[in-house]
């Protein structure tokens, strides 16, 4: 269950994330509204989490895993550029979120 729950705080906090730009500086009801709770699932979420999993492991896990996601959206719905360096970053950051997962001892299963 500890996956899924983080895998819910990760959608909720790139949702929140994605939608920050949007509220103008907090004074846009609904995408402010959507950020408010996106953040507040994510954390409720987090917390779920960490009832099984180490925190800096849920942490690391969580923040990989957003920043790769949140590049994504930018660059899908935004019209962001990735350039090399970015991707070569995000590999790097997926490739340690594998390592983590795969090989650690700290990772509960």
């Amino acid at each position: 269950m500890s996956y899924l729950y983080l895998a819910l705080a990760i959608v909720a906090e790139v949702t929140a994330t994605s939608f920050l730009k949007q509220t103008a500086g907090f004074t846009r009801l609904w995408p402010t509204a959507i950020t408010v709770a996106g953040y507040a699932l994510a954390f409720f979420f987090l917390s779920l989490t960490l009832r099984a999993m180490p925190t800096g492991v849920a942490y690391a896990i969580w923040s990989g895993v957003g920043v790769v996601l949140i590049a994504a959206v930018a660059w899908l719905f935004q019209g962001q550029r990735l350039d090399s360096p970015a991707l070569v970053g995000m590999a790097l950051i997926v490739a340690g979120v594998i390592v983590l997962n795969l090989f650690s001892k700290t990772v509960s299963h």
